[in-house]
C-alpha cells in the first residue's frame, strides 16, 4: 500500500502545530512521495506533535482485527494466516506506533524473534513460530522512532534491510514483511549523552527536515495559552515579557543548550501557582521572578568558558535582573530578584 496524502495536504492540514511553515512544506513534499523522514530539532518544539498530526491525515482503512493491521487479501501475522479473522475500520492515529530510542533497545524488540513454545508446536522453521515485534504494528501506518540517534549501531544495520528491501533476517530466518509504513524519526542535534552516531548508509535512507523554535513571540504566546493550565488571570503584557525573556536567552551567545517552549509553559504555570499560594487571583511580576531560576536554570547549559565563572542559577538571576532593568513594567511591580 502506498500512502496517498494528495487530498489530505490541501490548505494548512498541520493544524496541531502553530507556525513552522517551512517545516510543514518540507514534510508535505517528502510525504507526497512516501519518503522516510528524520525531523531534526531541539527538545520541546513539537516534533512528536507534528508526527502524530501526520498520522491523523492517513485515511481510514479496512483491515483484519489484529494488532498488525493486516490487509485481508494479504495477511502478515501468523494469527491472520490461520484464517477466520474479522475485519474492522481503522483510522490513521490508531496506526501510529511510537518507539522510544534507547541504548538497550534490541533487534528482537523492534523486529521480533522466534517463540520457543510456538516453535515446538509448529516447527522451528515455521512462520507461525515467529513473534512479530513493534515494527509490524506500524503496518499500513506510521512508525515513529523518537530520538533515533539513541538507536544502537546493530539495530541501525537491521533497519537498513527493512527500509530498503521490506524484509528482515533474524538468525537463520529471513522474514518477508511488506514495508507498508512511513518511518518518521526525530533527533536532537546537540544531544550527545547516550547517543550513537548515525551511519551514512542509514541516513541515506531518509530525508532530513529541520524544525526550529516558534518563529514569533505571538505564536509562542498562542502555544502557551493553548497548552498551559489556566488557574488565575495572567496579564497579557506580563506574559509577553516572560516569554520574551525566554526567547532572548535562546539568542544568548553564552549558551550551548537553550530553553525550549516548555520553559515558557513552565513560567506561565508556575507564576500562576505562586499567585494562588499568595491568595491572589491575578499574577504579578514577583510571581514570575520567583519562578525563573527553578524553571530555567536546568534547561540551559553554559559554555565551558562561562561555566568556569558562574553557575546556571547565577547566570539566570543575573540575566533576569538585566532584563527587569530594561523593562519598567517588571522593575516597578516587584519583578526583580
Amino acid at each position: 500500500m502506498i500512502h496517498d496524502f494528495t487530498r489530505a495536504f490541501s490548505g494548512d492540514c498541520f493544524n496541531d502545530i502553530l507556525g513552522q511553515n517551512l517545516t510543514k512544506e518540507q514534510l508535505k513534499s517528502a510525504l507526497l512521495m512516501n519518503r522516510h523522514v528524520i525531523i531534526v530539532g531541539a527538545p520541546g518544539i513539537g516534533k512528536t506533535t507534528i508526527a502524530r498530526n501526520i498520522a491523523k491525515l492517513l485515511p481510514s482503512i479496512t483491515a483484519n482485527n489484529c494488532e498488525y493491521h493486516c490487509d485481508p487479501s494479504n495477511p502478515l501475522c501468523p494469527k491472520c494466516r490461520e484464517g477466520n479473522i474479522q475485519t474492522k475500520k481503522i483510522n490513521g492515529i490508531a496506526r501510529f506506533i511510537r518507539i522510544q530510542g534507547s541504548p538497550d533497545l534490541t533487534i528482537e524488540d523492534l523486529i521480533g524473534d522466534i517463540d520457543p513454545a510456538k516453535a515446538l508446536k509448529h516447527g522451528s522453521m515455521s512462520l507461525e513460530a515467529f513473534a512479530p515485534g513493534k515494527i509490524f504494528k506500524a503496518n499500513n501506518g506510521i512508525l515513529f522512532f523518537d530520538e533515533v540517534n539513541r538507536c544502537p549501531e546493530k539495530l541501525q544495520n537491521a533497519l537498513l534491510q527493512v527500509l530498503e528491501e521490506g524484509k528482515a533476517t533474524i538468525g537463520s530466518y529471513t522474514i518477508d514483511l511488506p514495508a507498508n509504513f512511513i518511518f518518521i524519526g526525530t533527533m536532537n542535534p546537540q544531544e550527545t549523552a547516550a547517543t550513537e552516531k548515525l551511519s551514512d548508509v542509514f541516513l541515506d535512507r531518509f530525508d532530513i527536515v529541520h524544525m526550529g523554535y516558534p518563529e514569533k513571540l505571538e505564536i509562542e504566546k498562542e502555544i502557551v495559552l493553548a497548552k498551559g493550565a489556566k488557574k488565575v488571570e495572567f496579564p497579557s503584557q506580563l506574559l509577553i515579557s516572560a516569554i520574551d525573556f525566554v526567547r532572548i536567552l535562546r539568542a544568548n551567545k553564552d549558551l550551548i543548550r537553550k530553553p525550549s517552549v516548555r520553559a515558557s509553559l513552565g513560567l506561565y504555570e508556575r507564576a500562576q501557582a505562586n499567585a494562588i499560594l499568595a491568595e491572589r487571583k491575578k499574577v504579578n511580576a514577583e510571581d514570575v521572578a520567583k519562578s525563573v531560576v527553578s524553571v530555567l536554570s536546568h534547561r540551559i547549559e553554559l559554555k565551558p568558558s562561562v561555566k568556569y565563572l558562574q553557575t546556571e542559577e547565577e547566570f539566570i538571576e543575573q540575566e533576569f535582573k538585566k532584563y527587569c532593568a530594561d523593562h519598567q513594567e517588571l522593575k516597578t511591580s516587584g519583578g526583580c530578584l
